[in-house]
């Protein structure tokens, strides 16, 4: 079966998912998933499954990915700040639909592998960071939309003070090997606005640099 066929079939998948955001589908199309998997597990790019790209990390499902950029309601002229680039997988898609993404990872292996990715991709509208996730990106700030791809027991304050009036935080809630589920945070002018979505299961988001990567 061909990449296009492949592409086509996960799309049609998505939307039996749930999906139904165009620009979410579209951007999720244009963006190869085989290109940000290790080699050895290339005959599971295609699949709705979370795949580990190695320093404990993994890059997840189609159908989450495309839950949480649906929940996020990234527009076109948006600044965007995702913490854990990972592969640089949802990065990739992120860029199709905002005017810049800011992402930062903890681990450099991953980072430098994510921004030849991104190279290839000719993506030129991403901004990387190796750095401590939690911290955010203060000099940027403030974001309309933030997605963290690692779960916290509850929103980091130091992110959420970067978020502008109406802007949008997506994260996993919860504790590794307990349940989590997906939260939807809106900053709006007198506090927050919380909704729960799906249930998910992610990595935990963790403190610090890796310094030994």
């Amino acid at each position: 079966m061909s990449v296009a066929t492949r592409t086509i079939r996960q799309i049609l998948e998505l939307r039996q998912g749930g999906i139904t955001n165009g620009r979410v589908l579209s951007a999720i199309e244009r963006v190869p998933r085989i290109r940000f998997v290790p080699e050895a597990l290339a005959h599971q790019a295609f699949e709705n499954v979370a795949i580990p790209i190695g320093h404990g990390q993994t890059l997840s499902q189609p159908l989450v990915v495309a839950q949480m950029l649906e929940a996020l309601e990234v527009g076109p002229h948006m600044k965007v700040l995702e913490v854990g680039t990972g592969s640089g997988y949802q990065t990739a898609v992120l860029a199709q639909l905002c005017r810049r993404v800011y992402t930062i990872e903890r681990h450099r292996p991953l980072m430098v592998q994510a921004e030849n990715r991104l190279r290839e991709l000719r993506l030129h509208n991403v901004t990387t960071r190796v750095g401590d996730g939690l911290l955010g990106w203060p000099e940027q700030e403030p974001f309309d939309r933030v997605v963290v791809s690692a779960a916290a027991p509850e929103p980091p304050e130091s992110i959420l003070a970067q978020l502008s009036v109406g802007a949008i935080l997506v994260l996993p809630i919860g504790t590794q090997g307990r349940e989590q589920s997906l939260m939807r945070v809106q900053r709006r002018e007198q506090g927050f606005e919380r909704e729960l979505l799906s249930k998910v299961r992610f990595v935990p988001l963790v403190t610090g640099v890796d310094v030994m990567s």
